[in-house]
């Protein structure tokens, strides 16, 4: 039997079914209307006087008489189990036993794989019947108790399984038998800006590229992270790190060879050079994974803002006037206070820090995470590069109670720590103690501790979450491992006298407060350093308050923080307001924010962002702002502007203000090169997908908005989950009208890095065509009639007034035939004539032709 898929059948059909289904339940079909309702594959028998044609013959409604009128072949489905969407997927539909046999949708090893089939409790008889790719083997056949149902007009695959026949396993698990470690490819990153502001006579100029390169093999990672700099002409490249990786799944874990950081679970996180065996978290279900931080900040007109920890540049880039958002940084490690410079238009610069400390190190019951790494200390502050040896491990004893523990070894100093996570009613709890001895040559040696206690909780009758709440206490002599370090090296240069800021105590809190139904919400954010050989604490704070009233969106924040180098406290209240300028598509976004400070001086600032195309490729915005207070009074006019471009993301910034000008522009995006070719995006990650399909240029890929296949039938899709089911899916819309796809989705499963190739088959299935036509008598052709073609294969069928919707025309000529009974006058034949076709049809030709 001819395969057929679902974009293939007629769209005429469809009314047709779903009135014969209306008619079958009102009971208008010949059948006794006394008799009992009849299962869904008895036979009925079709009255045709509800579809009689004044003037025409009677149509062939026997293939419909079955109770189950969905025909053989492929369709596009939503797939639900037990009630529970799993997405969607192609199906096939086929005749389980004979010609005349119901038509069922068909199981094959892949399809109980994505239901959650348990395959160890597969019967052998029903594992051999699997075997058979041609067989159509109904679900019932395989699973006892188990039924699967296919809704044609909605397009819904319907699955019921007994609990006890799928697999116990979390949310998000994918069997490690099908990670794919993809294809060998290079891989590079860029992200390359241009900086020029004048101010007061005075020009300075910066350039910035930073670059992120990799080629697989197989399981290997090769990474190179780095960046240049250039400032006034003078260019400086900086190597954040090199690594040769890979994931070992045996072990659940990644190992590394080379530049990388130790995990900030126990001890603060440090770069290294050396090899590290670690636990990887992505190797676990989506459900027991942890979380990554951003930034947040606010920029008083079009600035420059870096991203530092630990001394690195991990991130740079250009942002507009108003609030920011950083939620894309390269893990890391999970500890280091992250250090935010924003540069402003002007030349004036803002540094703030972020507290990015460990969570309460909670874990499962059973579930243990460890890290062993070997190498040299790194720092790009230092010149040393001392050898280090760490060891940590964590362990879930209980739902209640969690160990963990490590180890700390380098040249002239030990550090030990143990602690414990307790999950209790009142919250989850984290205590520790770390003990560290530091060895040096012109001072005492320094033995100390260090004592921490966290606490997080969700109190559900207020709404009130504390996410983190953290405090700890180092007694004298403690030093960190990094703080070590740095005094060793000031040692042996002669200043240990420089060596500042030794941690006394350290205050961490963030809470969130929901508020009733449209009150909005509140949050607190803050954090107290101390320190032992330093006057002052470091204090800040952030409180907020955020509502919407229909369209509006306003806030208001107000925050506080003490400059140990002025000597005093510096406060801001900022108050926002954002409302959308229409309701269409693309309507412009304006912002108004005011902003006062502790010295009098006032901020005005009023922006308006919007999109435009039909991916919204082109974003856009447009920013004035005023001064004022202080003695001074300044305004100032900027625009940026961005293109999401199918190879490359461009942007551009200009401002001009009382005593400064500014301009910007930039440019990012990526190259994958492997075997089958070169492919650019205008965004790229870690873990990738290339997309092949041929001739599919142009088509939509719905995993990213704006991404589509480029002419050579290639596309990019970034930001894959590695060990975990990701869906890459077609829209066919844009694809010539002779070209189809034999499928539209796939799913992949990548390791950590990996380049992934899926490809997609495609087909050219001949011309489309409308074909207007009637029989010699004048008479019209029986609705619903089958059309043919030389070859007698159905490529089509009739539709109201004599139209045909006809697909799979392989000539520009030919003749058809169109039957509507068995019997021999129950056809006509019709010659058909097609324009020439152009290179690319993306519409269907209307013809006339004459059926004799």
């Amino acid at each position: 039997m001819q395969k057929r898929t679902a974009h293939a059948i007629p769209l005429r059909l469809r009314p047709l079914s779903a009135v014969v289904m209306m008619l079958v339940s009102a009971g208008a079909l010949g059948a006794n209307p006394d008799s009992s309702p009849a299962p869904s594959s008895a036979e009925v028998e079709f009255n045709d006087l509800f579809l009689h044609q004044p003037g025409g013959s009677a149509v062939d409604f026997s293939r419909f008489n079955k109770g189950n009128i969905v025909l053989p072949g492929n369709y596009r489905a939503e797939l639900y189990v037990n009630q529970a969407w799993l997405g969607r997927m192609e199906v096939r539909m086929g005749e389980t036993a004979g010609k005349d046999s119901p038509v069922l949708p068909c199981f094959d090893e892949p399809l109980l794989i994505r239901i959650g089939a348990d395959s160890n409790k597969l019967t052998p008889a029903a594992t051999a019947s699997l075997q058979d790719r041609d067989a159509c083997v109904p679900l019932h056949a395989i699973i006892a108790g188990a039924t699967a149902s296919f809704d044609g007009g909605e397009q819904r695959l319907d699955v019921s399984v007994p609990q006890a026949a799928l697999t116990r396993q979390a949310r998000g698990y994918v069997d490690p038998r099908y990670w794919s470690d993809g294809v060998t490819a290079a891989t590079l990153q860029y992200n390359g800006s241009a900086y020029q502001s004048r101010a007061e006579a005075r020009t300075a100029t910066q350039g910035y590229l930073g670059l992120n390169a990799g080629f697989n093999a197989g399981p290997w990672r090769f990474r190179h992270k780095g960046s240049l700099g250039v400032d006034q002409g003078n260019a400086r490249y900086q190597s954040i790190q090199t690594s040769l990786q890979r994931s070992v799944v045996a072990l659940r874990g990644q190992l590394v060879l080379g530049d990388a950081f130790t995990d900030g679970t126990v001890f603060d996180s440090v770069g290294f050079r050396g090899v590290q065996l670690a636990s990887d978290d992505r190797m676990q279900p989506e459900s027991q994974r942890g979380y990554a931080p951003s930034v947040h900040g606010i920029a008083n007109s079009n600035a420059r803002v870096q991203v530092r920890q630990n001394g690195n540049l991990i991130y740079e880039t250009t942002v507009a006037a108003g609030p920011f958002e950083i939620d894309d940084l390269y893990p890391t490690g999970y500890g280091g206070d992250l250090e935010v410079v924003v540069t402003e238009a002007d030349g004036s610069v803002r540094v703030s820090r972020v507290p990015y400390a460990a969570a309460v190190n909670a874990l499962r019951p059973g579930v243990t995470r460890y890290g062993v790494t070997a190498g040299q200390y790194r720092n790009a502050g230092l010149h040393g590069r001392p050898a280090m040896f760490q060891a940590t491990v964590q362990h879930g004893f209980t739902n209640m109670v969690t160990g963990y523990g490590g180890v700390v070894v380098a040249e002239g100093y030990l550090a030990a720590a143990a602690g414990a996570a307790l999950n209790t009613a009142y919250g989850a709890f984290g205590a520790d103690l770390t003990h560290a001895g530091t060895r040096l040559t012109t001072q005492p040696d320094r033995h100390g501790f260090s004592a921490r206690i966290s606490y997080s909780k969700l109190v559900e009758p207020t709404g009130t979450n504390v996410s983190v709440a953290a405090y700890r206490y180092s007694s004298n002599g403690y030093l960190s491992f990094a703080d070590a370090m740095t005094l060793r090296e000031l040692e042996q240069r002669g200043m240990q006298s420089a060596m500042r800021g030794i941690p006394r105590s350290q205050l961490q809190l963030t809470l969130n407060q929901r508020l009733p139904p449209g009150y909005g919400s509140l949050y607190l954010s803050g954090s107290v350093h101390g320190y032992w050989n330093r006057r002052g604490t470091d204090t800040q704070f952030q409180l907020g308050y955020n509502n919407s009233y229909k369209s509006l969106n306003y806030g208001v924040a107000a925050s506080r923080q003490f400059s140990v180098s002025s000597g005093r406290w510096e406060s801001r209240v900022m108050l926002n307001i954002g409302i959308p300028l229409g309701k269409g598509q693309h309507a412009p976004y304006a912002m108004t924010g005011i902003e006062r400070d502790s010295s009098g001086a006032v901020n005005l600032q009023q922006s308006v962002t919007g999109s435009l195309g039909v991916d919204n490729a082109f974003s856009y915005g447009v920013n004035a702002g005023y001064a004022g207070g202080s003695g001074r009074h300044a305004a100032s006019l900027a625009g940026n502007a961005s293109y999401l471009s199918p190879v490359a993301t461009l942007t551009a910034t200009a401002g001009k203000g009382s005593n400064y000008s500014q301009v910007s522009a930039g440019i990012s995006g990526g190259v994958v090169a492997y075997a089958g070719g070169v492919s650019f995006t205008p965004t790229m990650g870690e873990t990738l997908a290339i997309v092949e399909a041929a001739d599919a240029g142009g088509a939509r890929l719905a995993n990213g908005s704006g991404l589509r296949i480029d002419r050579w039938g290639h596309a990019v899709v970034p930001g894959l989950v590695p060990f975990s089911r990701n869906q890459i899916e077609i829209d066919p819309k844009g694809l010539p009208v002779n070209v189809e796809l034999d499928s539209t989705l796939q799913q992949v499963a990548p390791t950590a890095g990996a380049v992934v190739a899926v490809r997609f088959a495609t087909a050219d299935r001949g011309r489309p065509a409308v074909i207007r036509t009637s029989r010699a008598d004048g008479k019209s052709i029986p609705f619903g009639a089958e059309v043919q073609d030389a070859h007698g294969n159905n490529i089509g069928t009739v539709g109201q007034g004599s139209r045909i919707v006809a697909r799979g025309l392989r000539a520009d000529r030919g003749q058809l035939t169109v039957r509507w009974g068995k019997a021999a006058q129950d056809s006509c034949r019709l010659d058909y004539a097609l324009p020439a076709a152009a290179q690319r049809a993306t519409r269907i030709d209307v013809i006339e032709a004459q059926c004799h």
